[in-house]
């Protein structure tokens, strides 16, 4: 049996509800007189039944309490039911208090009537509705059609997906279980659903055909998240998370903002504590300038920065309409208007001057690169003319226009560098940190990390997309590892290195444990609900030009010195002569005009001998380099 998909006019309801009174009042007589009414008491019936059905009917139309459609009726239905018939019966008693000081002298309905009838109207038009609502949801999705789900959390959040489930018709889920850590609510129900320990969830959805999980958890850890999911994907079972309260509309929780998990959400960490204090000085009535802001990290800093009130916060990047996005995102989004953005590339001398004369920044956060390892390999050049030459550029105009910090945002891929745009990376370090020591004007400070979920060309959004598109997923090798940081918690990070900075340090930051790419391709596999070689084939294609196995965040011989944050360390790196890393430097630049690869590549594995090509074409020029 199904319900037809007409909705019952408004007139039935209007007349339905107005039936619903006169049984209401006639049950509030019976009762109230113990089912032998006097006759003292009926003589004024066909009086007092108009009368009531009167101010009910215009009470009904004024609160439209007959508009809502019936199988859909929600808390606020409820609520709009209770406060016009409490309207209704306070009409009533207004009433009786007319004909009470009038020549009658009399109370035409007695207030017990109008209590009670008051109690049972509510309650029977509410409950005949919910009745309704559940006749419809059960006849229209029976049991044997719905799917089981599991909800982790039995405490408020809980109970609100529960509701949310509940009352969302189009879905097709039943809430077979509650999981929850605290022991002490097993065995017990909650809604009429059962409460099962944590340990339970594994035999529960290996006995059950369970076709979600979803987590309610609000201040779940992240490290216990990990281990729900880790349940779940060992039994093929698609996981769900409701977001933070605040994320909710109005409030209230949509089914539509119970999301799947992503991959994202395996690999985050316990949040990070900063030192607000400490940024806040850093920027607050500053005028502060990132470099790359409409890209990945450049656009998260400036969305951060915003909210430790700079003076101005202008925004810089080549790229027109991601940086025409990021200004509508700002302003719309965020509520920013202290901000400007300017469309300038950092290569060119003549518009960063520009730029420095007319904002007069205080402090700079330098992110602009180019930052793919493979296309950089094939086009050295460009990435000499941006990451060095366009840091060369932005470090001398900080200090001719007395910047008081200068943050270059850096890489994992200096580190030992195997491939060009590590390499440039590493000289731009190196210049950054030998030009803090020879002048006293600006701080230059560097950090650096590693790969960056969810930002632009991610491996993360490659395989997204190859596993949306079928397949297959392509992994370079195996053995191929990385570390990996969310982009808010990169930014946080360089934020707080920026704040703690006196100048010339690299600060590295503590990323957890390297990731194997392979394993990372095979949870965002088993995150779909595929089988791999079966719906989804991986296929291992070879390690790209210029890629390393394992990236590192030391150099061979370095170490590190302690900060006041767990998170971020100091790496005790080679320090360079000024005049010689500004000659070189420069030498190098002037390279790029020649636009010969060769000459551009040796002439960078002599500035640093550790930087040793791999599987590339420029390994041929590594036995002319004396290391």
């Amino acid at each position: 049996m199904e319900f037809s998909d007409k909705h019952t006019p408004r007139w039935v309801v209007f007349f339905i509800d107005l039936g619903i009174c006169c049984a209401s009042f006639t049950l509030a007589y019976l009762l109230r007189f113990e089912f032998s009414i006097p006759a003292i008491e009926l003589d004024p019936l066909p009086y007092t039944f108009p009368i009531l059905l009167a101010v009910r009917a215009f009470s009904f139309y004024i609160g439209k309490t007959y508009s809502g459609v019936v199988r859909y009726t929600s808390t606020k239905d409820a609520e709009r039911i209770f406060f016009v018939i409490a309207a209704g019966s306070v009409v009533l008693g207004l009433a009786n208090v007319l004909t009470y000081f009038s020549p009658l002298q009399i109370f035409i309905i007695p207030y017990s009537i109008i209590i009670m009838d008051f109690i049972f109207t509510v309650f029977i038009m509410t409950s005949s509705r919910l009745i309704v609502k559940s006749l419809y949801m059960e006849m229209s999705n029976p049991s044997s059609k719905k799917q089981y789900v599991i909800i982790i959390g039995a405490g408020e959040a809980g109970i609100i997906t529960k509701r949310t489930l509940d009352r969302d018709a189009g879905t097709r889920y039943k809430v077979f279980a509650f999981i929850d850590d605290d022991e002490t609510k097993a065995g017990k129900m909650l809604e009429g659903i059962p409460i099962h320990k944590a340990i339970d969830l594994g035999d529960l959805l290996s006995k059950n055909d369970i076709r979600q999980v979803i987590i309610s958890i609000q201040n779940i850890s992240a490290s216990r998240k990990q281990e729900f999911i880790d349940v779940c994907l060992d039994q093929n079972t698609r996981v769900l998370s409701v977001p933070p309260v605040n994320n909710w509309i109005n409030g209230e929780l949509s089914f539509r903002q119970i999301q799947r998990i992503k991959i994202e959400d395996l690999l985050e960490r316990e949040p990070i504590q900063l030192d607000i204090d400490k940024i806040k000085s850093q920027i607050e009535g500053k005028k502060v300038l990132v470099t790359g802001g409409a890209g990945s990290i450049g656009s998260e800093l400036a969305k951060q920065i915003g909210l430790y009130n700079p003076k101005k916060l202008i925004v810089l990047d080549q790229a027109e309409s991601p940086l025409y996005d990021l200004e509508l995102e700002l302003r719309e989004k965020h509520g920013y208007t202290n901000f400007e953005v300017v469309l300038g590339d950092v290569r060119n001398k003549a518009r960063m001057t520009k730029v420095f004369s007319t904002y007069s920044p205080d402090v700079i956060y330098h992110a602009a690169a180019y930052k793919h390892v493979p296309t950089i390999e094939e086009n050295p050049s460009e990435g000499l003319l941006v990451n060095v030459g366009g840091t060369k550029i932005m470090a001398d105009l900080a200090v001719e226009h007395g910047v008081t910090e200068f943050v270059l945002v850096s890489t994992d891929k200096a580190v030992n560098p195997t491939n060009v745009m590590g390499a440039s990376k590493r000289i731009a370090e190196i210049y950054c940190q030998s030009l803090s020591k020879h002048q006293n004007t600006t701080n230059f400070i560097t950090t650096r990390f590693g790969n960056v979920l969810g930002s632009n060309g991610s491996v993360i959004l490659r395989f997204r997309k190859q596993i949306e598109n079928g397949g297959p997923v392509t992994v370079t090798d195996p053995e191929v590892s990385r570390y990996f940081m969310t982009i808010p918690e990169a930014c946080q990070l360089v934020l707080e290195a920026g704040a703690i900075g006196k100048g010339g340090e690299i600060y590295i930051f503590d990323m957890g444990e390297s990731i194997k790419i392979d394993h990372l391709a095979k949870k965002m596999i088993k995150l779909s609900k595929l089988k791999l070689n079966k719906d989804i084939q991986l296929i291992y294609t070879g390690l790209r030009k210029g890629e390393k196995l394992v990236e590192e965040l030391l150099n061979t011989g370095e170490d590190t010195l302690p900060t006041h944050h767990p998170k971020i360390m100091i790496a005790k790196v080679k320090e360079y002569e000024w005049d010689i890393v500004s000659k070189s430097t420069q030498a190098l630049i002037d390279l790029f005009d020649s636009q010969d690869n060769d000459a551009i590549v040796s002439s960078m594995k002599k500035m640093i001998p550790e930087f040793q090509s791999s599987n590339s074409e420029f390994e041929k020029l590594d036995s002319k380099v004396d290391v």
